[in-house]
């Protein structure tokens, strides 16, 4: 058994020392994270779930041209002074919230080895706690943010959780997909707001007939701090990184771990095509946008 930890999650790790090479040649000199989705960059909804869940302290994973992501979260002077001088007093709490909002600190990846190196390049930061990681790709609109519904998952267990969804036929071969237990532990859908399943295993991008579910891992994930002691022990697996899943499969072994079916409708924008639909879906439900883009839309019958 695993000993007892405090069931307080304080820390929320940001891998983003991605390349993106998908959105070139957008991002050759601009980081993805800081694509603006209307008018907050992607890094930003969720460093928001992360606080609006309870979370304050962010840790960045940032590589070689990530300075923006810094400079974002940062204070900003000069643009603070010019906008108290002009009045524009409704912009400047904009722009302060964003640097009060959060304690930051960052660590950089000097080699991009997968995302299983990124997490254990913040273990320093992190030290012998629990924390929460988010892949910022991932951005979930939900009424309750999906990082709070997970953190009630983890005070009733104290166990490791995974957010995962239901995906259909092939491209279910694009994730990594989690095995139920046998006769493990299945919490009712009116104990927390979606379905948790106890888990044995994590498959990484199974082919379709081979897959051990439909539930996919997306990123969101609390982990224990025995997730580092695997990472460390890993050789470079699948397309020559350090898989954060590989270290997952062997912590199962260990100790509890739980998938967790979340509320919430997820944009994947990581990809145009995501990124598009997340960048309508977001304007429509904007109280100064959203009545105004609608009547475009259907102006264009599309």
């Amino acid at each position: 058994m695993p000993p007892t930890r405090p069931r307080q999650v304080r820390k929320a790790v940001f891998p983003a020392a991605g390349l993106g090479t998908r959105f070139l040649p957008a991002t050759k000199a601009q980081p993805k994270e800081m694509l603006p989705l209307v008018d907050k960059p992607i890094i930003q909804y969720g460093v928001e779930e992360a606080l609006e869940s309870g979370i304050d302290n962010i840790l960045i994973v940032t590589g070689r041209g990530k300075n923006s992501i810094e400079d974002h979260f940062d204070v900003s002077y000069e643009l603070e002074r010019m906008l108290e001088e002009k009045g524009k007093t409704d912009l400047l709490a904009v722009v302060r919230e964003i640097s009060d909002m959060i304690h930051v600190s960052y660590v950089r990846q000097k080699e991009a080895l997968g995302l299983g190196h990124a997490v254990l390049a913040a273990e320093n930061l992190v030290g012998e706690e629990a924390f929460a990681v988010l892949l910022a790709d991932d951005v979930i609109d939900a009424p309750v943010p999906v990082m709070r519904q997970m953190l009630d998952v983890y005070e009733a267990t104290g166990a490791n959780v995974v957010a995962v969804e239901k995906i259909p036929g092939e491209a279910i071969s694009s994730y990594g997909v989690v095995a139920l237990a046998p006769g493990g532990d299945r919490f009712e859908p009116h104990q927390f707001l979606g379905p948790t399943y106890r888990i044995s295993d994590v498959v990484e991008k199974p082919r379709m007939e081979h897959a051990p579910s439909d539930l996919a891992v997306v990123g969101r994930y609390i982990l224990t701090p025995g997730i580092f002691r695997h990472l460390r022990k890993l050789g470079r697996g699948a397309g020559g990184e350090i898989q954060l899943t590989d270290a997952m499969r062997a912590l199962a072994q260990e100790e509890p771990f739980y998938a967790y079916q979340f509320q919430g409708r997820r944009h994947d924008t990581g990809d145009k095509l995501g990124f598009l639909q997340a960048t309508v879906e977001l304007a429509l439900k904007r109280e100064d946008l959203g009545a105004a883009f609608r009547q475009y839309l259907n102006a264009l019958q599309l």
